[in-house]
Parts: structure tokens; sequence; C-alpha cells
């Protein structure tokens, strides 16, 4: 029988959990608040919106470079110095970008490599926190834990929003600076995973893309787990990101605001990772609440984007909904560090979760293609509901591992 909640959360509560969700709030106070800055900062910049839109795919290029860079360095020389690492270099790429059009130079080339930078450090975030709570949590009790850093995480976005309407986008990106430098510090505390120290002692190859991919299992569970992530990025970035285009074409009544199209749907996703996490650990099975979600996901994007002439508040109610649906991220994580060894846990949690981000442009692509095909909103269909059911296959094929133990190497 599934235990008592209050049970269940005894131990969890702990520093590495607690810096972990933090660092995790940080990493997604950037991505939104980036998101809600960039037309204004862009405006004032004198940068284009056709290149102002390029700009966030500098930023996911940097993630996907740091999610393979971080993940391997995790695995080699241990999951504490990439949490130090990564947020120094975050911290001073958004300080440095808060300076962006103050110095000599083409505005566009150093927003464009600051978003790079900052980009590459975050990525390292994710991966580093939920493997280390992965490996310092009691296997029954880790589903829980990685829900809280992700739930705690996507707060962030409330954070970004309302700084953003608060003060000025130079001094937004400066907070988001000054809040991973203070992070910096509580991370000294922050002790190394046991489970580290001994795939260290056993001498085993430890964050090697060879020994990954070497073997056809292991590529296998490397695909299904990042098939598995796709629908959360596709959903925020081409429906939540894109609401005021969708609004547009479905003949919303009044325009729809971008800016509180994300934050509604982000405030859906803190829910839904709560959900997600707690129905993991109530069903005893990390597949079967993905799979639940994931069928959610697609009737609310459908249900959504087949209204007739909606009103505003209609899509912003959807777009709740929506990130409910799709809130599975902590479970997503929680399953790519579950299906691997201690000497490469840290390379595939770095690397999956930046390759489902990274795929943003990917997405953009095939919906542009599609739009030209069938209109924007039968396009964004097509291409959602593809992605949902390769999600939904690569669930049916992977293994369970909800309460597996964690303690082994890849060999």
């Amino acid at each position: 029988m599934p235990e008592p909640v209050p049970a269940a959360w005894r131990g969890v509560f702990s520093l590495t959990v607690v810096v972990a969700a933090l660092g995790y709030f940080v990493d997604i106070y950037d991505i939104v608040l980036f998101n809600v800055v960039r037309r204004p900062s862009c405006s004032e910049l004198g940068i284009a919106p056709e290149r102002a839109l390029s700009l966030l795919d500098w930023q996911m290029a940097g993630m996907l470079l740091g999610g393979f860079f971080w993940g391997i360095l995790g695995d080699r020389i241990g999951r504490r110095a990439v949490l130090f690492g990564s947020i120094l270099v975050y911290s001073l790429a958004n300080l440095a970008n808060a300076a962006v059009g103050l110095v000599p130079g083409d505005a566009y080339v150093q927003y464009a490599a600051l978003r790079l930078v900052a980009g590459f450090g975050l990525a390292g975030e994710l991966g580093a926190a939920i493997t280390l709570v992965a490996e310092t949590t009691s296997a029954r009790q880790r589903g829980y834990a990685t829900t809280l850093v992700a739930a705690i995480g996507i707060a962030g976005a409330a954070a970004a929003v309302a700084v953003a309407k608060l003060f000025d986008w130079r001094t937004a990106y400066v907070v988001g600076g000054l809040l991973g430098l203070a992070l910096l510090l509580l991370r000294l505390r922050v002790m190394e995973s046991g489970m580290f120290d001994h795939a260290v002692a056993s001498h085993v190859r430890r964050g090697s893309l060879a020994l990954l991919l070497s073997d056809r299992g292991r590529i296998g569970r490397l695909l299904l787990s990042t098939a598995i992530g796709l629908p959360i990025w596709f959903m925020v970035g081409m429906v939540a990101f894109r609401s005021d285009k969708l609004g547009a074409a479905l003949g919303t009544t009044t325009p729809v605001d971008p800016a509180f199209a994300t934050l509604a749907c982000y405030l859906g996703l803190i829910a839904g990772d709560l959900g997600a996490g707690f129905a993991s650990q109530w069903l005893q099975s990390r597949r079967l609440a993905v799979a639940t979600f994931l069928v959610a996901t697609i009737a609310v994007c459908v249900f959504m984007l087949t209204r007739s002439a909606p009103s505003p508040a209609l899509l912003y109610a959807c777009g709740t909904a929506l990130g409910v649906a799709c809130g599975y991220w902590a479970v997503f994580v929680t399953i790519s560090a579950e299906q691997f060894g201690t000497n490469l846990r840290s390379t595939v949690a770095g690397i999956v979760p930046n390759l489902v981000r990274g795929a943003v442009p990917l997405w953009s692509l095939l919906v542009a293609w599609a739009a030209g095909q069938w209109g924007v909103i039968t396009g964004t269909l097509a291409i959602g509901g593809t992605v949902v059911a390769l999600a939904l296959l690569a669930v049916w094929l992977m293994r369970e591992t909800y309460a597996v133990e964690l303690d082994y190497v890849e060999r």
C-alpha cells in the first residue's frame, strides 16, 4: 500500500534538497525573464524584432552544449563541483547582460553571446541537482524530494514576471545574477554524494560518452528518456510562449498578453509538478503517472486550439490547465536519472532535459512548415499530437523505475 504522505515526507527537507530547489528556481527565473524582457530590451537596444527572436536560439544552443559539458563533468569530478561551476557562470553572464549596449560594440552580438553563456551555465543546474538529490534520498522518498525541487524551482517563473513588471530589464538581470551568487555561498555546505564516492573508488569509467553509446540498451534508454519529455517544452515553447499568435489565429476578442499567458502556464506547471510527483508515489509507478498526464496534455491542447473567437481569459485558463497537464517535468527528469548507473547518471541527467529544451528551435521549424501546409492552428496540433504520441510510445517501452536502488554502475 502507498505510504501516508506525512510519513513519506520525513527526511525530504534536507539542505541538499533545498539548495537544489533554489538552484532550479534561478534556472526557471532566467528562462522566463528572458522571454518577458526580450521585446522591451531589444526595442531599447535597437535590435530588429526578427533578430530579437533568434536570441532564444542562442540561449537554447548554450543549454544544449552545457548539458553535455556539465553532465559529463558531474560524473567525472562530482555533482557538487557542477553545482558551483554552473551557477557561477550563469551569475556572471547575467550581471554582464545588464550592461549590454552600455559598452562599445554591436548590441545584438553582445546580447547573443551572453545568452549563449548564460544558457551554458544554466544547463548544469537541473541535472546535477536531481542526480545529487536522487542519490542522497531513500528510494521510496526520492519521488517526493525531486518533486519538491521542481515545484519550488518552477515558482521562479512567477518571480521573473514580478521582477520584470516592477523593474526595468537591466535591473531584472542584475537580480538574477545576485540570486545566483547568493546561492553559490549557500552551496558551500552541501556534501558530495556517497554513491559518487563509491563509483570513484571502484575505478570504473565515469562520464564517458563512448560507454554511454557503446551499448544498444543504454542508447535505447537515453532515447526513451528524452522522448517522454519532449511534449513539455513543445507545449510551453510552441503554445504558451506563442499564445498571442495562436490567439490571433483563433480570432480572440482582444489581444492576448504573452507575458501573462506564460505566467499562467508556469503556475499550472507548479501544480502539475506536485500532482505528477504525488501521483507517481501513490501509484508506485512513474510510467503510469506520466502516461496519465500525457493524455491530459493532448486533450487540453485540442480543447484550447479548437475554440472559436475565445476571450483572452479563456486562453489564460486553458494555458494554466495545459501547464498542469504537461507538468510532469520532475518525474521525467527523475526517470532519466533512475535509468542509469552512478557513473553515467549525471551525464544523462544533464543531457536529456537540455535535449528536450534544446529541441525548441526544431519545433519552431516544424510548426512553421506545418503552418504553411495546413494553417497555424492545425499545424501546431499536428506536430504536437505527433510529439505526444511518441512520448506515450516511449512510456510503454521503458522500464519502471519507482523505488529502484541506484547504487550500481554501468560497465
